[in-house]
């Protein structure tokens, strides 16, 4: 009898990083000798509880099967959305066998320096979850709801000024990896779907449904490659991490 549901990885990149300014996929950018990509991967070959990964790739990505990564690979390909790219992933893990109560582990391939005990303990809180849980981190700094004012502003130029400090109390900041269980992914996803909503995570979908997704706190050093200048800190945080 199985104790424990399996934890199926997948790791969405699909996307072309626009806001990255490059003209390759960012997931494909170089650090520290490895593709964010394979960094990515083989962070995920860390943990206990993770054998092979599911990346989920763009229809014309012809660069991702010819590299190397650190867990045995499955491949499908992603939609024009986020959300379209998981539920394709979630479907080809349905179609490999997954059960109901099993784990989904969701994973962006440009957080390529997620310590290996935050992806074992975001697993284990899901376990013991109804619906899954989220890496997550308090936000730290103050933060400001802005407004636009052109009047006070010469050649018709608008600018932002700071119109209230918002409280942060309960202001956390999502991370990756986010693990679900498979029945109340695909049941939020077909929702998501049949309302043409906009999401940009997940546990988002779940929020629509008032689902509780649980916060399980984070590094800070599991940031994201947004801009440019994020490949500094990621590739001086995956040398120190050595």
């Amino acid at each position: 009898m199985k104790t424990n549901p399996q934890v199926y990885a997948m790791i969405v990149a699909a996307g072309r990083g626009s806001r990255f300014g490059t003209s390759i996929p960012k997931q494909y950018l170089a650090l520290n000798g490895q593709t964010l990509l394979q960094h990515s991967v083989a962070r995920l070959a860390g943990s206990r509880y993770i054998d092979d990964c599911l990346l989920v790739i763009a229809a014309d990505d012809k660069t991702a099967q010819k590299l190397d990564f650190a867990l045995p690979i499955h491949y499908t390909f992603g939609g024009a959305e986020r959300w379209q790219s998981v539920r394709a992933g979630l479907e080809a893990i349905i179609d490999a066998g997954a059960n109901d109560t099993d784990l989904v582990l969701i994973h962006d391939a440009a957080r390529p320096a997620v310590p290996h005990n935050d992806i074992d303990n975001v697993i284990t809180a899901a376990m013991c979850e109804p619906y899954g849980a989220i890496l997550a981190t308090p936000v730290a700094d103050t933060l400001k709801q802005a407004k636009s004012n052109s009047t006070l502003c010469p050649n018709d130029n608008v600018y932002r000024y700071a119109a209230r400090t918002i409280d942060r109390t309960n202001i956390w900041q999502a991370q990756t990896p986010q693990v679900f269980r498979v029945r109340q992914l695909r049941k939020v996803l077909s929702y998501v779907a049949a309302r043409d909503l906009s999401i940009t995570d997940e546990a988002s979908a779940f929020e629509h449904l008032n689902l509780p997704i649980r916060l399980v706190s984070g590094s800070r050093q599991n940031i994201k490659l947004t801009y440019p200048d994020d490949a500094i800190l990621i590739a001086a945080i995956l040398e120190a991490q050595q």
